[in-house]
């Protein structure tokens, strides 16, 4: 950006210090055409400049023998050394441990499929098939390559705190890379056995095991759907995915994670997307759970839901570069029939946005289509747009089937666009005609109704997403109530609002990478790879 925006909105009011003395003073609500005073946050310390990578890789002797047949595709050079690349096959047909090896890459040359898809009902001894990548691995796509998990079958992909996994591009490995690139390769794609809403046969019925969809612009099926709502389609843990978001037919780009359908059986935790240039992470339906989350540069929404998804996610930190990005999270519960249950019902607790675009929806919240959620403990900063915005009459309706009732806000603090916190949300028809309204006030009306919310915060935040002394006096929400029969115990009662306690919590540092959008302390920039 980079973090400038955001550096010079949380800083505007001190340039006045010595008259205003920085007070506390409100944004003005919608319409009121008052004024906004901003107070001085904590300095933000100059982030400790990456080092300059040195070519000191030398190429493995050759590919390892596993257990499939791995292409020997010479070597590879770039600013850290040169390396050995393998080609991974077509299908990965047999279980296979992919092992970490000094000076050597996986590549991946097209759509790799992880197994054959198993079909919407597991069954008694059936040959699923299960992908297990050592830490430390960097595999690389070139443009039309994505990894597809399918169903009945498994991704181990589990790092180490100091070896994270890295799937990222070949450019990236060549040097011939910036803080803006993006979108040049697939990304990773989890398909599981779990209830989805949008079913590909029109004829079925939501959220049963005839209902199933195709991964969105795939030449081949990649279908995900099912009932078994614990579902595992492995592991992810400690994983980088950089640069992703290619686009495989019109208007249809992948994301850098896409968890479709998975189930409470599937882990992903410690996961950061770099510079997808759709969405960061895009969940369709399932019921995916999700913590430790760090999303930087998404061109388009940081986290997306839809197609019926029951998610939860603790923990998230969502910084956007200056030049692009949509909404912090867009959230629909169904792509074309808002009555069609199950009805996507999305719990956040803690965490950090940095809306530093101006967003295409208008909002850095935007949630619609009838959908549920309940957001606690939350930061959000967006200067150049409002805050949030509902749509459609059906997000905010009280009663209906599988219905949780208005969207539910609790400890959620934010600085907004000095226009206005909140935003009306109009939705149209396909001639662009407006059917249906939720005003900007109704949407103010709902959040105020939740417990110890802020639409008028001055954040204190460092290192732009560590809470200082204004984020560590607002009073939390117990984000272990969210939980449900199927979630159990996996929403923790944190005891404070945003993904980051104070600067002695530092669960995102060691496992990420570094960029101009934000820096984790990693030593590791997202433009080079690791070296030891």
């Amino acid at each position: 950006m980079s973090k400038s925006n955001i550096s010079k909105f949380l800083l505007a009011g001190c340039a006045m210090a010595a008259l205003s003395a920085c007070g506390a003073d409100d944004v003005a609500s919608p319409g009121s055409g008052g004024d906004i005073t901003i107070n001085n946050p904590s300095p933000t310390p100059t982030p400790t400049p990456t080092p300059t990578p040195t070519a000191s890789v030398t190429p493995a002797a050759g590919c390892p023998s596993i257990e499939v047949a791995l292409a020997d595709g010479g070597t590879l050079t770039g600013p850290t050394g040169t390396y050995r690349v393998c080609t991974l096959p077509a299908k990965i047909n047999t279980d296979t441990i992919l092992p970490q090896i000094d000076g050597l890459l996986y590549e991946m040359d097209g759509r790799v499929d992880v197994g054959d898809d198993l079909g919407a009902t597991p069954t008694s001894g059936e040959a699923g098939v299960t992908l297990t990548i050592q830490p430390g691995v960097i595999l690389y796509g070139k443009a039309i390559s994505w990894l597809a998990v399918n169903r009945g079958n498994k991704l181990m992909a589990v790092g180490e705190a100091n070896k994270p996994i890295i799937f990222t591009s070949q450019q990236n490995i060549t040097g011939s890379i910036t803080d803006k690139s993006s979108g040049q390769w697939g990304g990773v794609v989890l398909l599981g056995r779990a209830q989805i809403t949008d079913c590909q046969a029109s004829i079925a019925t939501p959220g049963t095991t005839g209902c199933y969809r195709n991964t969105e612009g795939a030449a081949s099926p990649a279908y995900y759907g099912g009932t078994t709502n614990t579902d595992s389609s492995g592991e992810l843990k400690y994983v980088q995915i950089r640069y992703s978001g290619y686009v495989l037919a019109a208007d249809k780009e992948l994301q850098g994670l896409t968890p479709s359908g998975v189930g409470t059986g599937t882990k992903m935790e410690y996961i950061q997307i770099h510079n997808s240039s759709d969405d960061g992470i895009e969940m369709f339906g399932g019921h995916p759970l999700l913590k430790h989350i760090v999303i930087t540069g998404a061109e388009d929404d940081s986290l997306d839901i839809d197609t019926g998804a029951k998610a939860f996610a603790q923990y998230v930190i969502a910084v956007q570069r200056s030049d692009k990005g949509d909404s912090m999270i867009e959230g629909d519960s169904d792509n074309a029939f808002d009555t069609q249950t199950p009805r996507t019902n999305f719990r956040l607790a803690n965490f950090t946005f940095l809306a530093n675009a101006a967003s295409g929806n208008g909002a850095a919240i935007m949630l619609r289509g009838g959908m549920d959620a309940h957001l606690v403990n939350g930061v959000v900063v967006s200067p150049g747009q409002s805050c949030l915005q509902l749509r459609n009459s059906k997000t905010v309706q009280t009663s209906g089937t599988d219905e949780a009732g208005v969207p539910l806000f609790d400890s959620v603090v934010m600085q907004c666009s000095a226009s206005g916190a909140f935003s009306t949300g109009n939705t149209k028809d396909n001639a662009g005609n407006v059917v249906d309204t939720v005003t900007a006030a109704q949407t103010q009306t709902i959040f105020e109704a939740g417990t110890n919310n802020s639409s008028t915060f001055t954040p204190s935040l460092t290192n732009l997403f560590i809470n200082g002394s204004a984020e560590t006096t607002a009073i939390a929400y117990n984000a272990s109530s969210l939980n449900d029969s199927a979630s159990g115990a996996f929403m923790e009662n944190a005891g404070y609002v945003g993904a980051v306690k104070d600067a002695s919590d530092t669960w995102y540092q060691g496992w990420t990478c570094d960029s101009a959008t934000a820096s984790f302390g990693s030593n590791s920039a997202c433009t080079s790879l690791p070296t030891a």
